[in-house]
């Protein structure tokens, strides 16, 4: 059966009862129907421990990350423990675009996956309204004198769907680009924001433009910062919904990865934890973004330890990294799976850099041979690093049991967490080592633009705010056709922007965009209603 298939095969629990499940209450709920719920007043009386679920590089085949997540959700509840999962909202950008919909696969998944992947609560469209409502409260205040003296406008609006068209455009009487929603500086700082005060106080804080003494203007100067607070009041509460086993799983926030920070909102993260002993997150593409931004990103800002990470791969995946063409995929073919392990154990190093406590999880397959098994296997143990196998699309929490015992028996130890650099680092410095020590770039080079843009940002005491790097998820460089463990290749640093309220520094590399295009043949193509059934969502 095909994932929306098996879905709706699945007789779902009534969402108070999944809420009991972590000590919810009906006065902690907000209900939207009978299988999902806005918590409020959680709790929140526990201390759990925190995985983060990562992946290799990512690949045509996909890894599984969000698979992995919810089976291994079911897998510690299953053995009884007292798990929940924190998930990211997928953006609608790709749902009709090229990946498809985030909500797991196989007998893995979170539902209702159809409200999940589309509307869901309303939180996308609450964060796009906000987002455009700053952008006709600049154009209003310009078109009715301007006392504020704005000479240059630098917040765009933003939309939920890939249009390309969008990426240059005249509105306004200037030249403008719309970002897509997921990467919008909205939702950068709607999931680092930890109550709705700090949010008003980070809506404000938006950098909006300079006048003409190149001086910063902030949303707060045109008094619409209320306003937008309004627009996401409801939004900011966290979702609860369901695996299809009937474990409880929150999903709130959805920035990208490889252009935004990739991590499921701080007050959703909090909430988890203080729900339930084990709280099973991912971020983002590989573990290169997402993981990194986690750590150094989120972490920093919510004062968060994690206490595990696991590392997801695929032998479709290792073999593509080692320069296997998709007509052979499902050859043996050790000597390329050898090739692709470098990826690998990159990620692995990389990620030892964060943490002691590191899973290797193959997310297996029918097509894998137990020799391909074996092999990766061979090499996690040469590499003095755990290794599991997860049947979870298959087989559900019972296809995950391995994972979550090798995940249990790490977390026996500290993590002994570390961040990657300090806030007192150069903000070039940052970006330096990001590029040398997780993308393992021998050299980098900086347009004059953004030189004379990080010098500003020090000169005006920003240069203690982290650094968000948006770049190609498909390599470890800036150059997508790069794949496997590339060396001794450049970084290009293209542009950079401030994004005051979320409180970091975005990094422009190569010729990454913050409007994604829809592919040649994308998924709204098969995507219908039938007889008032969805198909074609997977």
């Amino acid at each position: 059966m095909k994932d929306i298939e098996i879905a709706r095969s699945i007789k779902k629990l009534d969402i108070i009862e999944v809420g009991k499940k972590v000590g919810l209450s009906n006065d902690n709920l907000i209900l939207y129907g009978n299988d999902k719920a806005k918590i409020k007043n959680s709790p929140c009386g526990k201390n759990g421990k925190l995985i983060l679920v990562t992946a290799i590089s990512p690949t045509p085949y996909g890894e599984g990350k969000t698979t992995v997540s919810i089976g291994l959700t079911d897998a510690l509840r299953k053995i009884g423990k007292d798990a929940i999962a924190v998930l990211r909202e997928p953006s609608m950008g790709p749902v009709f675009g090229m990946k498809g919909g985030a909500t797991g696969g196989g007998y893995s998944q979170v539902v209702p996956m159809e409200d999940i992947n589309l509307h869901f609560t309303g939180d996308f469209h609450a964060i796009t309204s906000a987002n455009n409502l700053l952008c006709a409260a600049i154009d209003n205040h310009i078109y009715f004198g301007n006392n504020l003296d704005i000479q240059k406008v630098c917040f765009n609006r933003c939309l939920d769907v890939n249009d390309r068209a969008l990426r240059e455009v005249r509105a306004g009487g200037r030249d403008e680009i719309f970002s897509i929603t997921a990467a919008s500086e909205i939702m950068a700082l709607f999931c680092l924001a930890t109550s709705l005060d700090d949010l008003k106080e980070k809506l404000g804080n938006i950098v909006i433009g300079y006048n003409s003494n190149d001086e910063e203007i902030y949303a707060r100067d045109l008094n619409v910062h209320g306003a937008m607070l309004t627009l996401l009041k409801d939004a900011f509460l966290p979702n609860l919904v369901q695996t299809l086993e009937g474990n409880p799983v929150i999903i709130h926030g959805g920035p990208f990865a490889n252009i935004a920070h990739g991590c499921n909102s701080i007050v959703a993260t909090k909430t988890g934890l203080g729900l339930a002993d084990y709280v099973v997150t991912e971020a983002g593409f590989g573990a290169d973004l997402g993981a990194e931004k986690f750590f150094d990103i989120k972490c920093r800002k919510a004062n968060l330890n994690p206490d595990a990470v696991v590392l997801v791969a695929t032998i479709k995946a290792l073999k593509y990294h080692g320069g296997v063409k998709k007509d052979d995929i499902y050859l043996e073919n050790n000597e390329a799976l050898n090739l692709g392990l470098g990826n690998l154990v990159r990620h692995v190093e990389n990620m030892k850099k964060y943490v002691n406590n590191l899973v290797v999880c193959l997310n297996k397959y029918d097509t894998d041979l137990d020799s391909e098994i074996e092999f990766v296997k061979n090499c996690c143990e040469k590499h003095g690093v755990r290794f599991s196998l997860s049947s979870a699309y298959s087989q559900g929490g019972e296809g995950a049991i391995s994972v979550a015992e090798e995940v249990l028996s790490v977390l026996n130890s500290d993590s002994n967490f570390k961040l990657l650099y300090n806030d007192e680092d150069k903000l070039i410095d940052k970006i330096n080592i990001v590029a040398k020590e997780i993308y393992r770039a021998e050299s980098v080079e900086f347009s004059e633009l953004a030189l004379d843009k990080l010098a500003l940002y020090e000169k005006k005491g920003l240069g203690k705010l982290p650094v968000c790097i948006a770049k190609t998820q498909y390599s470890f460089s800036d150059d997508a056709k790069l794949v496997g463990a590339p060396e001794k290749f450049t970084i290009h640093i293209r542009d950079v922007r401030l994004y005051n309220g979320a409180g970091f520094i975005t990094v422009l590399l190569g010729d990454i965009m913050t409007m994604p295009g829809l592919s040649r043949k994308p998924n709204y193509e098969v995507i219908d209603l039938v007889d008032n059934e969805i198909v074609g969502l997977n």
